[in-house]
């Protein structure tokens, strides 16, 4: 805004931006900002009172991310802006939505992180900065989305959402189980979703998805990071209480995104996917393949087989019906009945999974 304009015409101009643009939908499958308890988070990486810190472990990361291995890749050329022209009626409007969506999430991951290395820079220097260099990372893949949607003729005006957008509240246990595991999901989506369009490039509607293979390694490295966090923090893994919270939020991630999909088959139909089978695929390769997952998330071993893909089919069919906040609201009550047990064993399928969510 220049110096001489007046809020009024400010207002006008912002107003003229989002003309004839949809908003995202404030419901619980939507993305969302988070915040959390920064005195606590202080207090965690705390040296003096922390002991088990591992600072070595930690100044390695550093390293890894200061080297910054991505640095030049997020390059666009001529392809972006002339596949989007291509894209026409259903499948355009599926790719913007797609495209604001994934915007938003990488933003929302931006400004947590910076916050965090900005309140943890006089007590854990070597943190405060791996956070600064993932809110960097979360920075550019924002950027990288937000240019997208300037090839529809659209744009994320980034600054309001980050004034007007509600925040979520998660206590700092919360903030490392949710986001170790969207973290490592991400990588596991991103590299399927690449691996796929190699093999099928027929489906290749829109050259983005061509930077996936490098993208994800960010993923995986936050998801590194975080991991070496929760090591530091046993006591957010070892009690009852803090097994059965990592269970519900294992199990919980997975089945926000399985809704998600599910709510967006038109998308992975347009690149050539099949919904359900790309999320089965995801969920697989993470619970079995990640090193780290079964000692943080022995509920990892959720969803493995596939009479426990029946009921995630079941959950989302007793939700299709339902519209804004209430389409996930009974999905998140059956959640509590998983964790706190009741009336779950009244429905079959969510006895079904009652009995694997048990230790």
């Amino acid at each position: 805004m220049s110096a001489t304009s007046s809020p009024s015409e400010s207002a006008t101009v912002s107003r003229k931006k989002k003309a004839g643009k949809k908003e995202i939908q404030e419901t619980l499958l939507a993305p969302r900002f988070y915040t959390t308890d920064f005195d606590e988070m202080e207090q965690l990486f705390n040296t003096e009172i922390n002991k088990n810190l591992n600072m070595a472990e930690f100044e390695a990361l550093q390293q890894e991310f200061k080297t910054d291995f991505n640095q030049t890749h997020f390059v666009r050329n001529k392809e972006f802006k002339e596949a989007a022209d291509k894209l026409q009626g259903p499948l355009r409007q599926i790719f913007v939505e797609f495209l604001e969506r994934s915007c938003t999430a990488e933003f929302s991951g931006f400004l947590l992180y910076k916050e965090l290395g900005r309140r943890l820079k006089k007590t854990n220097p070597v943190v405060a900065e791996i956070f600064s260099l993932m809110s960097r990372d979360e920075a550019r893949h924002a950027g990288f989305l937000n240019k997208g949607l300037s090839d529809f003729n659209l744009a994320l005006d980034l600054g309001f959402l980050t004034k007007a957008r509600k925040y979520t509240f998660f206590k700092p246990k919360f903030i490392f189980y949710a986001t170790y595991l969207s973290e490592k999901i991400g990588y596991w989506r991103y590299i399927t979703i690449y691996r796929h369009l190699k093999e099928n490039p027929e489906y290749q509607c829109y050259p983005i998805f061509k930077y996936f293979e490098n993208w994800c390694q960010d993923e995986n490295r936050h998801g590194d990071f975080f991991s070496a966090l929760m090591k530091a923090q046993p006591q957010f893994l070892n009690d009852w209480q803090a097994k059965l919270w990592s269970r519900f939020f294992c199990l919980s991630v997975y089945v926000t995104m399985y809704l998600n999909d599910c709510q967006r088959t038109a998308f992975y139909e347009g690149i050539g996917l099949n919904t359900k089978e790309f999320d089965m695929h995801v969920i697989i390769e993470e619970t079995s393949s990640d090193k780290h997952s079964q000692p943080y998330f022995p509920g990892a071993k959720l969803l493995v087989a596939p009479a426990d893909y029946s009921c995630l089919h079941l959950v989302a069919a007793d939700c299709s019906g339902w519209q804004s906040h209430g389409v996930i609201y009974c999905v998140w009550l059956q959640l509590e009945l998983w964790l706190l047990g009741g009336a779950a064993s009244k429905c079959s399928y969510s006895g079904r999974l009652w009995s694997c969510y048990l230790p």
